[in-house]
């Protein structure tokens, strides 16, 4: 979806009959649609093809001719029990780059299903998640799965770009084990690099201090604060300037060092106004924190600091649907919303069409694509949603 909302034209390749799972993953739902499928799958064209007709695998290898990058994330060997493996595919289209994102790898881990909560687990992430020493807890969305996604776009145009280069495509690896292992930097890095094994922390922070969930008067409040210019920032607007001074918070390592005797004197104090209030009184004085929304109040914020955090598209039966919105910002190509989330099978009969007609390959590669609406916004970016 993020190379579609830049502008890619993508096509999904659904089973016929039940389509990608997250079609019937919920509630909620939102004009009799998943709203878990919507979230990811804008800008795109659904084509049901069955791999096991002969026809409708002879569309898939043309599609693979044609393609410019495929993304797959079966089970290793799956594709290549179709024929339509990296080394297949490479011989039908050199030019193609081929991106294969798996839970465990292609090698020992190639038989273990790959899905999300499964990697926070054994990957490390739910050691160091929850609140309090034996109560691990996965996070409140599949981050893996987020982060695995993102990590693939980045190779992906790195593959497209060198191609530039070489004319030759090449193969992208992802999964989900490794890109978890990555994306906890400073805890993984605090293994490898110095044998330390995290625990969980609940709402603190390993290395950073006051930098948590404290108590205000009515809701849960944070405070993050990265510095001793900060921390005393902090201690003026709470009304204990000395606390700046005390031997054990003058430095981030002393207040690490006396994280629980900091929460307390913070607490006290902090308990005595409302979250909104300290929101207003500290970050006048540059200290970093905030109350702890839910989602609504996370729009809200978005909106009222000109974020426009919504993309509205039609829908199935033709009202609105408001997905989340790009954060990309770009000053001349800026994201497109053009396509809603399809109908499963919608686009068959027009790419259909398309595969099964002759197709010259020294042509102009769009010469004959059935293309997709235009974006209403490209006359005037500005009047994008």
């Amino acid at each position: 979806m993020l190379l579609a909302d830049l502008g890619a034209d993508v096509i999904k390749v659904e089973q016929p009959g039940t389509g990608d799972d997250t079609r019937a993953w919920g509630p909620p739902y939102a004009q009799g649609e998943a709203t878990y499928f919507l979230s990811v799958n804008r800008n795109k064209r659904s084509l049901t093809l069955d791999l096991r007709d002969p026809a409708d695998h002879a569309r898939a290898v043309e599609l693979v001719r044609r393609a410019d990058v495929l993304v797959e994330n079966f089970r290793p060997g799956t594709m290549a029990r179709h024929g339509l493996g990296p080394d297949r595919a490479e011989a039908l289209n050199p030019r193609l780059v081929y991106c294969s994102i798996t839970g465990f790898g292609s090698g020992e881990g190639a038989g273990l299903p790959g899905y999300d909560l499964l990697v926070q687990a054994v990957g490390g992430l739910m050691s160091v998640t929850g609140p309090a020493p034996g109560e691990p807890v996965k996070t409140g969305v599949a981050l893996v799965d987020v982060l695995t996604g993102l990590h693939a776009a980045v190779g992906v145009l790195a593959a497209l770009r060198e191609r530039e280069a070489t004319g030759r495509g090449q193969l992208v690896e992802l999964n989900l084990l490794s890109t978890l292992l990555s994306g906890l930097v400073n805890q993984s890095a605090g293994y490898t690099l110095a044998g330390a094994v995290p625990g969980i922390l609940g709402n603190r922070h390993p290395s950073v201090a006051p930098y948590e969930v404290f108590t205000a008067a009515d809701r849960p409040l944070v405070v993050a604060v990265g510095n001793d210019r900060q921390f005393a920032a902090l201690c003026r607007g709470v009304g204990a300037p000395e606390l700046a001074a005390d031997p054990r918070f003058a430095t981030n390592a002393d207040r690490v060092a006396h994280v629980g005797a900091l929460a307390r004197e913070l607490t006290a104090r902090l308990e005595r106004r409302t979250a909104a209030e300290w929101f207003a009184v500290l970050t006048l004085l540059g200290v970093p924190c905030g109350p702890v929304n839910d989602l609504a109040g996370a729009f809200a914020l978005a909106d009222s600091l000109g974020l426009r955090p919504r993309a509205p598209l039609p829908g199935p039966d033709g009202r609105p649907l408001e997905l989340v919105a790009n954060p990309i910002g770009l000053s001349r190509t800026p994201p497109r919303y053009h396509l809603p989330p399809p109908r499963l099978g919608e686009h068959t009969a027009e790419l259909t069409a398309w595969l099964d007609a002759p197709y010259d390959r020294h042509a102009p590669h769009d010469q004959d694509a059935p293309t997709a609406p235009t974006d209403p916004y490209d006359k005037d970016p500005e009047d994008r949603p």
